[in-house]
């Protein structure tokens, strides 16, 4: 296939971009130049901005668009129009943080989020997923069935800026034999993630079988649990830390956060009863692959050690090691 890229040089992007290349596929990336420009050899690069400067898509033609990287609906109602009769699909890469609760398990037809200032240029927390919902929206708009949405859910492994399911090899990594780490809920609480190659395996997948529609992309509800990624974390370090799970409440008492200060888990009851058991029966009908636990997170390590010290070492996701030691001390778990 003959694809255009939006984006394209940070983790979804880059592993859809190096799936396509092993496929024999012709690449082209639209982004803004500014990181992992020399990453590929073999892809044509065009310079612009999607918020300002779409001049660089004037001309060309692709089989299919894949958008990695549209947070706003004003942008991606650009992109849909600068392409329109050029490109035959428009894939989306969505989130399936667009449906409006999450009280209970969400499918493809529950309600999405909906937002009184659907023109904010803000993306945070509350604006995030309504915004995907309208850019989905957008592109539904403009190409109708050619429309492909790609709904994941966390999406993990190498080269994750955010580092949120990296917190947990790192952390036990960190630990000697039989150290007490602090684990959320209780081992058997479902979490729900996907290995970003699968992401990005599924989504050309989806692409070349000709799949339209809304999918939902993520291991199944119930097949991980937080008990089995801290045990995979624990295998591929050859460590014995000594897990203390402290409830929601436990948690909560002691000012800490779920998925924020302790990342791919939520409570499993709640607001958040249904986050971690999304219908994904969809995108499996629809052949969509689900790597181990211990795979990913062995890979994720590979990754991290490649990193420069100084780079490794900067914490964006989950407790330092002091709040950390402070709350085991607190409940009397030093």
């Amino acid at each position: 296939m003959k694809l255009l890229v939006l984006g394209g040089s940070r983790f979804v992007g880059r592993h859809i971009v190096q799936a396509a290349l092993q496929a024999g596929d012709e690449v082209t990336v639209f982004n803004r130049g500014q990181s992992g420009t020399n990453l590929f050899a073999d892809v044509k690069q065009l310079i612009g901005d999607r918020r300002s400067d779409l001049s660089a898509l004037a001309s060309g033609q692709w089989d299919a668009v894949i958008d990695t990287c549209g947070y706003l609906p004003g942008e991606v109602r650009a992109s849909t129009a600068a392409l329109a009769g050029r490109v035959q699909r428009y894939v989306f890469i969505s989130t399936i943080s667009v449906y409006a609760s999450f009280a209970a398990p969400n499918h493809e037809g529950s309600p999405l989020g909906q937002t009184e200032t659907p023109d904010t240029t803000t993306v945070d927390a509350t604006t995030y997923g309504p915004l995907k919902a309208l850019c989905e929206q957008a592109v539904t708009d403009a190409f109708g069935d050619a429309a492909l949405i790609i709904r994941p859910g966390l999406v993990v492994g190498p080269h994750d800026p955010t580092q949120r399911f990296t917190y947990w090899p790192a952390r036990v990594e960190r630990a000697s034999d039989f150290d007490p780490i602090l684990a959320p809920g209780a081992p058997e609480d479902p979490i729900q993630c996907i290995d970003v190659r699968d992401l990005a395996a599924f989504t050309l997948y989806a692409l070349r079988t000709g799949a339209s529609g809304a999918f939902n992309a993520a291991s199944s509800p119930g097949q991980f649990s937080i008990g089995e990624l801290l045990a995979s974390c624990a295998a591929a370090t050859s460590r014995q830390p000594r897990f203390v799970w402290a409830d929601a409440q436990a948690l909560d008492e002691h000012g800490i956060a779920a998925w924020t200060d302790m990342p791919v888990w939520a409570a499993p009851e709640g607001d958040t009863a249904g986050l971690a058991l999304t219908d994904t029966s969809r995108a499996q009908a629809a052949g969509i692959g689900i790597r181990p636990l211990l795979q990913t997170v062995l890979d994720t390590l590979q990754w991290l050690h490649s990193l420069p010290p100084a780079e490794r070492a900067i914490t964006k996701a989950g407790l330092s090691a002091e709040r950390e030691a402070a709350v085991l001390a607190a409940a009397g778990f030093e």
